[in-house]
């Protein structure tokens, strides 16, 4: 009997790969929306950060999100998923 596979991801934070199941997924819809997807079943664009807020800032420091996305992130929406990473930590 051949193992599964883990699928792994690599942190826009951190750059470390790591378990898909350990990452929380960032999601860009087709209304170009950006949110947390906690669930990891949203449609559209997905990039991954590990559950810590420091490889959130990494990420945001460095436009990583704004690459990936190819587009302006606003201030909010950032903050709004540090709120979202606190309230589910």
């Amino acid at each position: 009997m051949q193992k599964r596979k883990v699928p792994l991801r690599q942190c826009m934070g951190c750059n470390e790969r790591k378990p898909k199941k350990e990452l929380v997924r960032v999601v860009k819809n087709k209304e170009g929306e950006i949110s947390l997807d906690l669930k990891g079943r949203s449609p559209g664009r997905g990039a991954y950060v590990c559950h810590s807020l420091d490889c959130l800032a990494k990420a945001q420091k460095s436009k990583r999100f704004e690459r990936v996305f190819e587009c302006k992130i606003p201030e909010e929406v950032y903050e709004l998923m540090q709120q979202e990473l606190r309230d589910d930590g």
